[in-house]
């Protein structure tokens, strides 16, 4: 099912290619991978995706495995909230991971410039 999608401006921001299919996608292999890596996370977060998707605070390029990362700062707990973007062999966008990261190093990550604030009036 489609979540997302990349747009032009992270495309930019990001400096990725763009794809004949820049669409996201989740499928049940995803969300089987994310509920059993981080159940509690998901089970909190999970009807968040398609916000976080949509409306990042920041986004980096992990360069272990070239994913897109959507961060979200929920304010209610204080949490930031990644959710992890892969592009699957088949030259298709999915959403692979979701957790709750660390408030240092995602600060530490801002700091570095590895995540860029995202101007959602640009979105």
């Amino acid at each position: 099912m489609k979540v997302g999608i990349v747009s032009e401006y992270i495309i930019k921001l990001l400096e990725l290619s763009s794809l004949r299919d820049n669409n996201i996608y989740m499928s049940a292999t995803n969300i089987a991978h994310m509920e059993t890596s981080h159940p509690s996370d998901y089970a909190k977060y999970k009807d968040q995706i398609q916000n976080i998707l949509a409306y990042p605070d920041y986004v980096g390029q992990n360069p272990n495995d070239n994913s897109i990362e959507y961060v979200k700062n929920f304010m209610i707990d204080n949490e930031y909230v990644k959710v992890a973007v892969r592009l699957s062999s088949g030259e298709k966008y999915y959403a692979r991971s979701l957790y709750i990261l660390n408030r240092r190093r995602v600060e530490n990550f801002i700091k570095k410039g590895t995540l860029k604030k995202v101007d959602l009036s640009e979105i």
